[in-house]
């Protein structure tokens, strides 16, 4: 346990703050925007810690190194980033977080007076062809990048946003400009679900995987639901928060915490299919057999995927056993193809979203009422519901005409 430091008078002392014994002077030590370390005086506490809301101030703002035109853009995301005071604590710890693995010790130590137009592109090509960086991760960054040099170009720090056009550069030079989208074909939908029902190691993920599958819950909203959500005389799932697992702002340390869904559109109720029924059903029969949930998270209990300790499950161990699910299958199947001499089928490399957007291509193959499918998926943005319905009627073209040749109009 770290020892408590107290000032001559007994009174505990904040991090960084030490009375000296030589004059009984208070010193508080920290590092400047630039990493120099460098220290302030006061004869009484009182001065000190106001002497230290001014410096944290400062530093919050950076207005000497800011508006100097020395600010580099780490400084400068660090300013926009605390500006953003609507934004919900996991999300700005999801920001920070993206931003500190992939730019901070990079891009982020550039000067924002230097940057131009064509260091972004060369710097988001680097990602994607030298690290392999997908597309998508490419366009998280700069969805960060975008506001943090737009802050800078409306204070008059510079005077162009170099990021403007950017993506629209990357995305028509690499792969055609489209961010693939990974849904199971039906045949991998079934060879899945048919694998995990009949394993004998993996057999308990069938509930969440068909509840994943059957919903098109995200998967933090599929991890926070209680037994309360459930209505099964009218056969309904309320989806009314998530779940979400993200490092916490001062340990890092990631935990589950309880949030609204991603956005209004997601609060919303599903109609729920038989198989899904039965798999809630596997669920409360496992409970009744090993012990019900014993995580309480924000003050809500009785959650329905939990592990065999009783604790909640969270989104990383269950795409940790997605991956051992398709190594095992795979390994399995190319053996088993190979004995029967026929063409192996194997299941492509996909995480907890892909089972989302599974879920909703195949209820675009079934459904062409956009605002069905949008409200059953909790879309916020139509597009985005017009953009998968387009892709899942794209492969069903050539059934389509093949079905209007049989009814001999011509």
């Amino acid at each position: 346990m770290a020892k408590v430091r107290k000032d001559l008078r007994g009174r505990i002392l904040r991090k960084g703050e030490i009375q000296r014994a030589s004059d009984k002077r208070y010193v508080y030590t920290y590092n400047d925007p630039l990493g120099r370390r460098k220290s302030v005086y006061a004869y009484d506490l009182v001065t000190l810690r106001e002497k230290e809301k001014d410096l944290q101030r400062d530093q919050l703002d950076g207005l000497d190194i800011y508006v100097a035109g020395k600010a580099t853009v780490n400084e400068t995301f660090d300013r926009y980033i605390s500006l953003k005071y609507n934004l919900k604590s996991t999300t700005k710890s999801n920001y920070t977080y993206m931003y500190d693995r992939f730019v901070r010790d990079t891009f982020g130590r550039k000067l924002m007076k230097d940057i131009r137009y064509s260091d972004v592109i060369q710097y988001y090509g680097t990602m994607l062809e030298e690290q392999g960086i997908s597309l998508r991760t490419v366009d998280a960054i700069h969805s960060l990048l975008h506001p943090t040099f737009q802050l800078a170009v409306r204070d008059g720090i510079i005077r162009v946003n170099p990021t403007d056009g950017v993506m629209k550069t990357i995305k028509a030079n690499w792969k055609d400009g489209h961010i693939p989208r990974h849904a199971l074909t039906r045949e991998q939908q079934r060879e899945l679900m048919e694998y995990v029902a009949n394993h004998p190691v993996y057999y308990h993920w069938w509930p969440i995987l068909t509840v994943l599958l059957g919903t098109g819950c995200r998967i933090g909203e599929a991890l926070g639901l209680r037994w309360e959500d459930i209505d099964y005389d009218n056969r309904t799932i309320s989806v009314n928060h998530s779940l979400v697992y993200y490092p916490d702002a001062e340990s890092r340390k990631s935990e589950l915490r309880v949030s609204l869904p991603k956005t209004q559109s997601g609060i919303r109720t599903i109609p729920m299919m038989d198989i899904v029924y039965d798999a809630f059903k596997t669920a409360e029969d496992e409970q009744s057999e090993n012990g019900s949930c014993v995580s309480e998270i924000d003050g809500m209990k009785d959650f329905i995927f939990t592990n065999r300790f009783g604790l909640v499950l969270n989104p990383p161990s269950v795409n940790r056993a997605i991956k051992r699910i398709i190594h095992s299958h795979n390994a399995e199947e190319l053996v088993d193809a190979k004995r029967e001499r026929r063409k192996p089928i194997l299941l492509p490399d996909f995480s907890c979203h892909h089972l989302r957007h599974t879920f909703c291509t195949r209820l675009c193959e079934t459904e062409t009422n956009l605002k069905v499918i949008q409200s059953i998926m909790g879309h916020k943005d139509i597009q985005t519901t017009m953009d998968v319905y387009a892709e899942a009627t794209e492969s069903s073209k050539q059934t389509t005409i093949e079905k209007l040749s049989q009814l001999n109009i011509f």
